[in-house]
């Protein structure tokens, strides 16, 4: 799905992409650092000069810069009027709004670049990031697949990959790695503490590694991702869960890791201070910037279930209808069988949701204007669906409702909006919003024609929707033990005597 969204989005169609492949190939080529510009720019309104990077680079990434200007930021238009991008011999200067950022995605997905070129390039740039992004979600799913009852868990990992996730996972853009680290930790920390397995354990903690290093070395946000997701992990986590993994030596290797990762994103961030200078108006106030933001509340979820392009593509009702109302059930069923550390572990992360946009904006709004958007949020809100999933999973009676036929419906559901919601993008780029409901004849198209991708996106989503919905019988006589807060040995028998007489 990934890497559908990498061939079917025009070069330049995502948000600053044209910024994250000049730092990519620039990084590949040994040009870590380079000399400050200052650049105008306008940004909600609000002017600036902001502090880029100039670099040495072929001229097509000059090219690449003004590319999407025609259709960008008016949904009406095709990606047709694009220009052609054509190699030309020579070098020139070209600026980077992404100078600053930490190096090591960029060099991760850039080095194609150095083989390759033209638009081919930046199509295996893009699939790069892709299957990057794709491993690291892939490991989620593992970890999902890893609880005694697997499908609610399941369901939590595929509803957080949203379809907005899922673009941002093809294009070159650091949020991908972001939002997808972000869901590989909250899926691999929460069985090591909730559904502790000590066979397991050696290699959750090598996913929530990795997760964590990822997640932290994107950008300084990182850190506070990762806290929180360790916070409600341990708030949710049974007795003796968390002794068992501080006793692991790999817990410590991976710790290590952690911290030098934090240490060395720490110091580029505080080495590489951000320079521009905005004129942000006198009346945009903290209180005024936080009000703004709280108002937004409702645009930044669109944005992070599906808001395509530069935020110029919304993805259609029935996709935002159908993932709200999954998300408010698992919600629901998980709340109805909380306990009292379950329900500040739900409301908590849905405060987070609600907090951090607003503290951040009100902190950030003098010097950067009102900037934010809801994939910023992600790496943190992807924690709510796998979270209420992991405790449906726990504390839900499996006797007496239908729960296979949920399962089907929401993981069905979520696959068939999934696949509009791609098709939705992929028209506006082909023939506008204005344009033949059903992309014939096509004005743009990507490379292969844009059936083929339609095909091969729908096949895929449908997958997880599979996967969701298939039974599974490993430990379905039993319900797993529960040594949490307020249970008992005899609480226990009495379960699994319960569990017997039923079977």
């Amino acid at each position: 799905m990934s890497a559908s969204w990498s061939i079917a989005t025009p070069i330049g169609a995502s948000p600053d992409e044209h910024a994250h492949i000049i730092r990519a190939a620039t990084v590949a080529r040994g040009q870590v650092e380079g000399r400050e510009v200052m650049v105008p720019h306008v940004v909600a309104s609000i002017e600036g000069k902001f502090a880029e990077t100039g670099v040495q680079l072929p001229h097509i990434y000059q090219d690449l810069k003004d590319v999407n200007t025609c259709y960008v930021f008016k949904p009406w238009k095709s990606a047709k009027c694009a220009p052609a991008l054509k190699e030309t011999p020579g070098t020139t200067l070209v600026t980077t709004a992404a100078g600053r950022y930490h190096p090591a995605y960029y060099f991760a997905v850039g080095w194609p670049g150095l083989f390759v070129h033209g638009e081919t390039a930046f199509y295996l740039m893009r699939l790069m990031s892709a299957l990057i992004c794709s491993a690291l979600v892939a490991s989620a799913v593992v970890s999902a697949a890893e609880w005694r009852r697997r499908s609610f868990t399941l369901l939590g990992v595929v509803t957080a990959a949203t379809p907005m996730a899922l673009f941002m996972f093809g294009v070159v853009n650091p949020s991908g790695p972001e939002i997808a680290a972000g869901i590989l930790v909250w899926s691999a920390g929460l069985p090591m503490l909730m559904n502790p397995d000590p066979h397991l354990l050696t290699r959750r903690l090598a996913r929530l590694g990795a997760g964590a290093v990822v997640l932290i070395c994107i950008r300084p946000l990182g850190l506070v991702w990762f806290a929180g997701a360790l916070f409600f992990g341990l708030l949710l986590g049974r007795k003796g869960a968390l002794r068992e993994v501080l006793r692991r030596r790999s817990t410590w290797l991976w710790g290590l890791l952690a911290v030098a990762a934090a240490g060395s994103a720490l110091a580029w961030s505080s080495s590489h201070p951000d320079n521009s200078v905005i004129d942000t108006p006198s009346n945009l106030t903290p209180l005024v910037a936080g009000r703004k933001t709280f108002d937004n509340g409702l645009l930044y979820m669109k944005q992070m279930i599906g808001y395509f392009g530069w935020l110029d593509a919304q993805a259609p009702a029935a996709t935002l209808l159908v993932w709200c109302a999954v998300v408010i059930a698992l919600a629901l069923f998980a709340l109805c069988y909380a306990r009292f550390r379950d329900v500040l572990a739900i409301v908590g992360v849905m405060a987070g949701i609600v907090v951090i946009p607003i503290a951040a904006q009100a902190m950030q709004a003098r010097q950067l204007g009102m900037i934010w958007q809801g994939r910023y949020l992600l790496p943190f809100a992807v924690g709510l669906p796998i979270i209420c999933a992991a405790l449906c999973h726990e504390r839900l009676p499996w006797g007496g409702f239908a729960w296979r036929r949920l399962l089907v419906l929401s993981g069905f559901s979520l696959a068939l909006v999934n696949v509009v919601a791609f098709v939705w993008a992929l028209r506006r780029n082909a023939v506008g919003t204005d344009g033949a409901l059903l992309i014939s004849p096509a004005a743009w198209g990507p490379p292969g024609g844009w059936p083929i991708w339609v095909a091969v996106y729908s096949v895929a989503a449908l997958a997880t929707g599979l996967l969701t919905a298939v039974s599974d019988h490993r430990g379905r006589a039993l319900p797993p033990l529960s040594d949490g807060p307020g249970s008992s040995v005899a609480e226990d028998r009495a379960r699994l005597a319960g569990a017997r007489s039923e079977a």
